[in-house]
Order: structure tokens, then sequence, then C-alpha cells
């Protein structure tokens, strides 16, 4: 099986396998590659929908010209807990990070989302962003202030009285909750239309139909969270090497 970086001509053969819509390991399968290895390339490269083997092979060779010239002046990689490959995590987060911008979150947001779901900590401060991902202050500002307003963070201040911000273990479950609280107001609001426009019009009928399947999805999304949250929450566990391991808690 060949290793190494991927060739231009293993880009475009993947960029045709996606048109084509093979699926990953079919694609891998046909370049002799890991499965990881093509889904890693796409998501970190525009996803499915956006990915292109040009754009793809120049990100790639200016992520090898940063690697062989080191970091700027300054800037140092975080430490890596655990023994972790730093080269690893740093492509993992990249990953994520492209995830999240496919997901529907904006780029500098899904950034500071992914970084601070990486650190064991699960807290950074401004500061600490700022000196991460090599973006200015405002960025990091703005980018918390929407992220907050769709719960996936919260903001703490530590001993030293810095303001830090956090992810928590059940941000998912948070943010699905706020999520089903701006589909309640849509429900609403749905109704509302419905005495406005008259009962029985066409468009009251539509508009009482999208209340009824808005209503119903919220409800049973806030129930299915609330039952994950319970039974699939994990915390790590010592084992007998003093190293962490994650443990299912089960209801």
């Amino acid at each position: 099986m060949p290793g190494g970086r991927l060739t231009q001509q293993e880009r475009q053969q993947i960029a045709l396998g996606l048109a084509d819509g093979l699926a990953y390991a079919e694609i891998a399968r046909r370049l002799d590659r890991p499965t990881s290895t093509v889904t890693r390339e796409v998501m970190r490269n525009g996803g499915p929908a956006g990915y292109r083997a040009d754009l793809a092979h120049r990100a790639s060779e200016r992520r090898a010209h940063r690697r062989r010239h080191g970091a700027p002046r300054g800037v140092e990689a975080p430490e890596q807990a655990y023994g972790r490959d730093a080269e690893a995590v740093r492509e993992y987060e990249e990953v994520f990070t492209t995830v999240l911008m496919a997901s529907g979150m904006p780029k500098m947001m899904s950034r500071v989302m992914a970084c601070l779901s990486l650190t064991d900590a699960g807290s950074l401060t401004a500061s600490e962003l700022v000196q991460r991902l090599q973006v200015s202050p405002a960025s990091v500002s703005k980018a918390i202030a929407f992220l907050e307003s769709q719960a996936f963070v919260r903001r703490e201040r530590d001993e030293n009285r810095r303001e830090r911000y956090v992810v928590d273990d059940d941000v998912w479950y948070q943010s699905m909750v706020a999520s089903a609280r701006s589909t309640a107001q849509i429900v609403e609001i749905a109704r509302q239309g419905v005495g406005v426009l008259g009962p029985g019009t066409p468009a009251a009928a539509r508009l009482e139909n999208i209340a009824r399947f808005l209503d119903f999805v919220g409800e049973s999304l806030i129930r299915a969270a609330e039952q994950a949250r319970e039974v699939l929450h994990t915390k790590p566990a010592e084992t007998s090497g003093g190293t962490a391991e994650p443990r299912a808690e089960h209801a």
C-alpha cells in the first residue's frame, strides 16, 4: 500500500470519485490508500460538495512549506499531553473545523469551537485563543459572541479574575435545547398567522402544517436529547497505568 503525501493525480481521482457519488472506501480502494486518508483529505479541503483537486493540492503544499520552515518566530505550538502526536492533533483540528463549517457554522466560529473542544480543560482565555489561532482579539470576541448565542460556550472567571470561555461536556445538549426553543417561537408565530389569515384558507392551512410539524419535531428533539444525556454521557476514568480513559455513564 503506498504511503506519503497524496499526489496531484490522486487528488484528481478523488475529485472524480466524489463527482460520481462514490463512497470514501471505494475511492480509497481504487487509490490503494486507507479510507481514513481519503476521508481526512476531503473533509479538510471543503467537504464532499466543495472539494477541488487543484485547491487541495496547493493547500497541501502550503502546509508542507510551513512544516519545513517551522512556526513563525514567537509562536509556539501548544504542548501536547498524554504523549499525543502534535502534528496529528493539528491535522485533526483542521478536519474538525471543516466539518463544523460544512454544518453551517461560520469559519472563525468553527475554528474557535474546534480549538476549545480539543483542550482537556475545555476552556481557554481570549489571549490563549488569539495565540493558538493567530487571529485578532476582535475576531475571537465576535466568534465567542456567536457561539454563546447558540449555547455552545459560556463564560466564567478563574481565580485570577480572567474571563475564560468554556465548552461544557453537554454542550450539544445545551445547543439542541436552545435550538428547540427557537423552533418553539416559530411554532407560536405560525399559529398566530392562522388567525390573521383566516382558518380554512390555503395560507392558514400551510402555516398550521408548519406549526404542527415543527412542534412535533421540537418536542421529539428535546426528549431524545434528554435521554441521550442520561445514557451516553462519558467521563474520563483512571486506568491501572494512571492514564484517563472514557467511561460511559448509564442511567
